[in-house]
């Protein structure tokens, strides 16, 4: 758990934001997820973006439809009963 640099106390949900040269940061505390943006206002939806994905909240398979409009055939391009690549853990 974080705590504020303000009080002293614990909150849950803390957020840092920073700026750094032309970049402002965005950290979820708990998580240690970080994002950056051009704004505060871009930072801190980067931010929701990034650990909605962290908690898995976010995000789903493609369908079959979407990859063949990518040029994939969703037949070929299925794991099957085999584990993903050591990359995606």
């Amino acid at each position: 758990m974080a705590s504020s640099t303000q009080d002293g106390e614990f909150h849950d949900g803390e957020i840092r934001l920073w700026q750094e040269d032309d970049w402002w940061i965005a950290k979820d505390v708990e998580t240690g997820v970080t994002t950056q943006g051009d704004s505060r206002e871009a930072a801190l939806e980067n931010l929701d973006d990034a650990v909605g994905l962290y908690n898995g909240e976010r995000g789903r398979a493609p369908s079959d439809d979407e990859l063949r409009a990518a040029g994939l055939d969703p037949a070929e391009n299925a794991t099957g009963d085999q584990d993903p690549p050591d990359v995606l853990d």
